[in-house]
């Protein structure tokens, strides 16, 4: 397997932590609950309406309904979250499923488990200078494209669709030297011809007329497991009543936002995005709800999990495929 730095630096960093964390805090778990519920320390690895079934479970009570008080903490970037959970300063963590992957491909011991699958497509869109009608994915060629981090779901799947129209990455510019945080910013400033862009950015962009959405990278590329929740090992086989909960409650958010308007869900997850008007949040969660970005069970399975090994297989970030029954299990949702 290829080891990309950011991941090393992961590894290393989970290991440092590791004590530190465990002298200064102790586990996530092990801090003060909230009455009688259990206290979970959630990181996310962005806050983002592309995440909104969770948040609902969150605003509606169901997790507190389940018997927990749930901490979110963002980690800004799946390696970060990927060494909070390592490290112990999270207990569950929320990101790609192809951090856990590179884990345990790495040769952590007490790795990480997926339990539960979130989203089912991607969540960004690709940003033109101008409007464009006919959109093709060729007009890429030659282009300037402003992508994401090496190794990430964002960047991998955005080749993906690439391949997919057989187009060779190296067809396109693409710089991955921007964080995905940074990249509006960027285009606003005149960098990159095209940006590949999550939610609210890619609204943000076409409000101020900066940019133009011309595609969804989710419809383009198909369904894929896009973010599942992960906890380490141990903390499943000594907690499973906190994970069957967790799931429990996630579900219900799932059947929220099945059941619900693009109007009805963004006024329930509101309060998690204060910064964000009412319009704005209500046209982001429909072009979301529309192009059925969130799974109605938080099942992972096999298939999924098989395409996305091919997917980083594709993209050279691994060798070969790894066991499902040991990165993702399912004894929670059934």
């Amino acid at each position: 397997m290829k080891k990309p730095e950011k991941l090393i630096a992961l590894l290393m960093s989970a290991v440092m932590l590791f004590g530190t964390a465990a002298l200064l805090t102790g586990c996530g778990s092990e801090e003060p609950a909230a009455g009688d519920k259990t206290h979970v320390v959630l990181n996310e690895v962005a806050h983002s309406i592309f995440y909104a079934p969770m948040y609902v479970a969150i605003e509606e009570g169901y997790f507190a309904e389940e018997g927990l008080d749930v901490e979110l903490v963002t980690g800004y970037g799946a390696d970060k979250t990927m060494t909070a959970l390592l490290s112990g300063e999270a207990d569950i963590g929320f990101m790609g499923a192809e951090a856990t992957i590179y884990s345990y491909a790495e040769g952590v011991e007490d790795s990480a488990v997926n339990f539960a699958q979130l989203t089912q497509r991607a969540g960004n869109f690709l940003v033109a200078r101008e409007p464009i009608d006919d959109f093709s994915w060729d007009m890429l060629k030659g282009k300037d494209v402003l992508g994401g981090r090496a190794g990430g779901m964002p960047e991998m799947v955005f080749e993906y669709i690439l391949s997919k129209n057989n187009i060779d990455k190296s067809e396109v510019n693409i710089d991955q030297s921007i964080d995905f945080g940074s990249t509006a910013a960027a285009f606003s400033g005149g960098q990159g011809e095209f940006t590949v862009e999550f939610e609210p950015h890619a609204t943000s962009l076409e409000l101020k007329g900066d940019g133009y959405v011309v595609a969804s990278l989710g419809e383009a590329s198909g369904y894929v497991p896009y973010t599942s929740f992960s906890a380490k090992k141990s903390y499943i086989e000594k907690n499973p009543e906190v994970i069957q909960a967790f799931t429990n409650a996630l579900q219900k958010g799932m059947d929220y936002c099945a059941e619900h308007s693009a109007k009805e869900i963004a006024k329930s997850i509101a309060p998690q995005f204060a910064e964000t008007d009412a319009e704005t949040l209500e046209i982001i969660v429909a072009r979301y709800d529309e192009q059925d970005t969130w799974k109605t069970d938080p099942a992972f399975e096999k298939e999924a999990f098989d395409l996305l090994l091919n997917i980083l297989m594709d993209a050279g970030e691994l060798d070969a495929a790894l066991p499902y029954e040991e990165l993702v299990t399912t004894e929670f949702v059934k």
